[in-house]
């Protein structure tokens, strides 16, 4: 039962994940952009080396997510006031919209996926997920923008 379990939920992120891609291929975003223009808007500007941080990634690989995210017109850099050698990064007002949209197609995928329940079903799995996500078991990561 546990292998099933775990193949129905990766089935299941994959399935939200291929919808995600197919409704956001218009903006030309890859997941990781995607995932650096999520935490950009909802953090506000952020030093380039706090948004790597949040990323789980290296500093170094920031530089290219931004690098798109800037030609594409949905971020910009600008020296930190407070640390010359740092730069900040902030989301344009188009990849503020850009997000939202992101999150509109995010609620759409999801509930595509959860279409089939009832409501006191949704209200058990948001339970169970809840629980799931709160562990702090190896798989345990710190909470990610939305």
């Amino acid at each position: 039962m546990q292998n099933e379990l775990g193949d129905l939920l990766i089935r299941l992120t994959k399935r939200l994940h291929h919808f995600q891609k197919e409704r956001l291929a218009p903006l030309g975003l890859t997941p990781s952009q995607s995932r650096a223009l999520r935490v950009i808007v909802g953090s506000g500007p952020l030093r380039m080396v706090d948004l790597a941080e949040r990323l789980g990634v290296v500093p170094r690989s920031v530089t290219s997510l931004v690098d798109a995210l800037e030609e594409a017109g949905l971020a910009t850099r600008s020296p930190d006031p407070a640390n010359r050698r740092s730069l900040l990064v902030e989301a344009t007002d188009r990849g503020r919209a850009a997000r939202a949209e992101m999150a509109a197609v995010r609620r759409e995928a999801a509930e595509r996926v959860l279409a089939p329940l009832d409501a006191g079903q949704r209200a058990t799995l948001l339970e169970l997920l809840t629980v799931m996500d709160a562990g702090d078991g190896p798989c345990a990561r710190p909470p990610l923008a939305d």
